[in-house]
């Protein structure tokens, strides 16, 4: 009897909790839909999309997971800078060839690069995502965590389907709501997607031109430096002061050339009047990298070092470059929890790492850096077996 009775009452518990969630998506539609009308969205729109959204609880689960290791560079590259995405590329090169090289001329940016982004965005539109952008967006903004945000994407997504008359249906996506094969957000498709074949409408779904043009005007608007590359790997000399390495330690090729810095072949760095800084994404034992003024750019549009030496390299083999001289070495992943304990191990030490989050982030590179030079390491800012032992934790 007991039994039946507990079965009773967590049945109850969970129709109700469920109950409780619906009344608390359609309260947070409604609001949404206010704000959407206060914005100029028609009540045909409306109907067309608030009015029949879903929830989509494998976006929360997926905007909250956090994965319990930290990617390696090695992890990272290996998978984004592949035989397949190179041969690609350069059949693409081809095909697109003419419109390639006018966008070049009008915008600065030379196609190699067009085409890296297209590559690690969509597979160069193999794969643009399938979840219902607008169904995406509204689950998000009804999320506390990101709000603001999402709702601000939301409305952006509904004008862009009202002005264009895009299918709610058609509008898929990305968990997150990023659209298309350069997979734009909402506010960024808005803002600088271009219709390139003059059909009427930017359909970055289904347009490859209009598709790569406002990628072109997009990373154009970003700052994308005309005639300049965006970095190189290069060869650092024995004496290397590693306390330069990082974006804060940005100077003048010039100054590199000088203290022994190198091309990757062993030539000498030419001396144009440009800055750059060194990148050693997997520490002192794997490839070292100059970032010139492209290289921030490319991160304006994904905020990761490591994407914006894998968008640079993948540009560079399409047009015929060679690997890496340095192959990424194979270092054992990390456990975000121990990147946290030596966050807060430094942190504790009087070193500025922010809030310990586990994420190697810039501070606690900086910080880890400092605290290497202090035991007389490599000061890479690369957490290394012998960095974990003299701070006095054991590496799993």
């Amino acid at each position: 009897m007991k039994k039946i009775q507990l079965l009773g009452l967590l049945f109850f518990f969970s129709v109700s909790s469920s109950y409780a969630a619906e009344n608390d998506f359609q309260s947070c539609v409604a609001n949404l839909t206010k704000k959407a009308k206060a914005e100029g969205i028609s009540n045909k729109t409306i109907e067309e999309t608030l009015a029949i959204v879903k929830p989509k609880p494998q976006v929360i689960k997926l905007d909250k997971k956090q994965p319990e290791f930290s990617s390696t560079f090695a992890d990272y590259f290996n998978k984004r800078v592949t035989d397949w995405r190179i041969n690609k590329g350069k059949i693409l090169w081809k095909t697109h060839h003419e419109l390639l090289k006018e966008l070049t001329v009008k915008y600065g940016v030379p196609g190699q690069y067009i085409l890296a982004f297209w590559g690690l965005e969509t597979n160069y539109g193999s794969y643009k995502g399938n979840l219902p952008v607008i169904d995406s967006l509204v689950t998000l903004a009804c999320d506390p965590r990101r709000a603001k945000f999402f709702s601000k994407e939301l409305i952006q997504a509904l004008k862009i389907k009202q002005r264009y008359g895009f299918a709610y249906k058609d509008m898929k996506g990305s968990w997150a709501g990023a659209m298309g094969h350069t997979q734009f957000m909402p506010s960024t498709y808005a803002k600088y997607a271009i219709d390139a074949d003059k059909d009427g409408k930017p359909d970055l779904w289904n347009s490859s031109t209009d598709a790569l043009t406002s990628a072109a005007y997009f990373l154009n608007q970003l700052g994308w430096k005309r005639a300049e590359r965006w970095g190189r790997e290069i060869k650092l000399p024995k004496e290397f002061d590693y306390t330069l390495v990082g974006a804060q330690q940005k100077m003048p090729l010039n100054h590199w050339k000088l203290n022994g810095v190198m091309k990757a072949d062993g030539s000498q760095l030419a001396v144009a009047d440009m800055s750059a800084a060194v990148y050693l994404p997997a520490g002192h034992t794997g490839p070292a990298f100059l970032g010139y003024n492209n290289f921030k750019t490319i991160m304006r549009w994904n905020n990761s070092e490591f994407y914006a030496i894998a968008v640079g390299h993948l540009a560079d083999r399409i047009v015929g470059a060679p690997p890496l001289s340095v192959a990424p070495p194979v270092n054992q992943r990390l456990k975000r929890s121990m990147i946290k304990e030596l966050q807060q191990k430094l942190a504790n030490q009087g070193y500025d790492v922010g809030e310990p989050d586990g994420i190697l982030g810039n501070k606690t590179s900086n910080a880890l850096q400092a605290f290497q030079k202090s035991k007389g390491l490599i000061a890479d800012g690369f957490p290394d077996a012998t960095t974990f032992e003299s701070i006095g934790i054991k590496k799993e």
